[in-house]
């Protein structure tokens, strides 16, 4: 039959192992494609408690006949596990009656090494399950779950409203409602296991044995590793996953996103170990018999790393812009119910200099709707309210720069100026007038002379 047929008996086996993992069975690894000894494909599932081992056997041809099954059930005897096994043929064919036969006899006979026989039907069976594309042999991902949107006991508001508390001058109940918008944007946690050994005429030299675990944005183009704030929000929030329902989160949003896998979950496998085999590649240096030093770069077989899993997810990124006077601040951040991670903050930031980040000051504008450091926020003179150097109309008075909100409060402070005794003149620049004696009769005469009195 058609289905598989252009798959080398070795990219089956690979495309099975996925098609496992999917399944649910866990620890799936293939075996050393050299003398396998009838193991391709080793794996385990727990039953009422206990860990079995299943070791499959992979077929890629038309017929399978009883030879094929014996042999595997010789292979399940030898295996080296601590618990009950059994066994599995897998073929994109079909079986033969003998091979059909003798299974069913070790099912009856209650062996303690039973074989279950998958053939092309089963396996289109499955394909409908997981997704799987059998004429190209890629399991395409399927996901509905994603990470909440926002918390359900909040506001969906309630991240900008927080990132505002800290701005001075500005209440978070005054804020208007902000845009806001969600895109579902698909990720894949990858979890492997890498064991090898590396020996000489001297012994072993390098051990590795590590499990990684780490976080793929998964979107079209090459995969993208996400930095270390990301991965933890997402695989300490697997557990807490929703349904994506668009129209239920278009109620809750102005905008919603979704966006689509760019690979096959074979792809993100076979990249994954292509990462590892880099990643654990190194050179070691030793002495061998004669006292003399080498060095030997280990890397990796393919055979020595095991995906373990893939589990696909929609990480919702969530925009929310909040329009103040002249100005638009957005807020940007990955969310988990109520964790989150800032990917974007354009509200702890000054409008008119590269100041940023938690730790300064900032105090808002009603005037303009700036937020503004203290670089750059001003008191203003006639009102006495925060007023930005960016909009605020300047004037000197006792050799002082005043500021004001417009051309309109500056002329009424000038005619209240005109009309202040010398002393509070004076007045209008505290650092002087704070000073020596000699310092503020400069400034007096010099105020005198200004007004045209002496």
């Amino acid at each position: 039959m058609a289905v598989l047929d252009d798959l080398s008996g070795f990219e089956f086996e690979d495309l099975m192992e996925d098609v496992f993992r999917n399944l649910g069975y866990e620890n799936v690894r293939q075996a050393e494609r050299t003398a396998d000894e009838g193991r391709d494909v080793l794996m385990e599932e727990v039953v009422d408690g206990t860990r079995r081992a299943i070791i499959v056997e992979c077929k890629h041809t038309g017929t399978v006949g009883r030879p094929v099954v014996q042999k595997l059930h010789s292979a399940i005897a030898t295996f080296d596990f601590d618990g009950p096994k059994r066994g599995m043929v897998v073929t994109t064919g079909r079986f033969t009656n003998p091979a059909q036969e003798y299974a069913q006899r070790l099912q009856q006979n209650d062996d303690p090494h039973p074989i279950e026989l998958l053939d092309g039907e089963d396996l289109r069976e499955i394909a409908d399950e997981i997704g799987l594309d059998l004429y190209n042999g890629r399991i395409e991902i399927l996901c509905d779950e994603t990470l909440r949107p926002y918390d359900p006991a909040a506001d969906v508001d309630a991240p900008v409203q927080e990132a505002f508390r800290d701005i001075e001058n500005v209440e978070a109940a005054d804020l208007p409602r902000p845009h806001s918008q969600v895109s579902f944007r698909p990720v894949v946690a990858i979890t492997a296991d890498t064991n090898a050994v590396f020996e000489t005429s001297v012994g072993v030299i390098h051990r590795i044995n590590d499990r990684t675990q780490f976080v793929v944005h998964a979107e079209r183009g090459r995969p993208q590793v996400a930095d270390e704030a990301v991965a933890t929000l997402v695989t300490e929030n697997l557990h807490a996953t929703v349904d994506l329902d668009i129209d239920q989160f278009g109620e809750v949003f102005d905008d919603v996103e979704e966006r689509r896998f760019g690979q096959t979950q074979t792809e993100y496998k076979e990249w994954a170990v292509e990462r590892l085999q880099d990643y654990h590649t190194t050179t070691v240096t030793y002495t061998g018999d004669n006292n003399v030093t080498y060095n030997k770069t280990c890397e990796p077989n393919r055979s020595d790393i095991s995906v373990q899993s893939i589990e696909p997810v929609y990480l919702p990124e969530v925009r929310q812009t909040t329009d103040l006077g002249e100005y638009r601040y957005p807020y940007e951040y990955y969310a988990a119910g109520p964790s989150r991670v800032t990917a974007e903050d354009g509200i702890y930031r000054c409008v008119h200099c590269e100041t940023s980040g938690v730790d300064e000051t900032y105090t808002y504008c009603p005037n303009c709707g700036a937020i503004a450091c203290d670089s750059h926020s001003k008191t203003e003179r006639l009102e006495g309210e925060p007023v930005c150097t960016g909009c605020a109309v300047t004037e000197r008075f006792a050799l002082k720069t005043k500021y004001f909100y417009d051309e309109e409060n500056l002329e009424a402070f000038r005619e209240e100026y005109a009309e202040m005794p010398i002393h509070e003149k004076a007045m209008e620049n505290k650092w002087l007038a704070g000073g020596s004696a000699i310092t503020t009769l400069l400034l007096l005469v010099g105020l005198l002379l200004i007004g045209g009195i002496l």
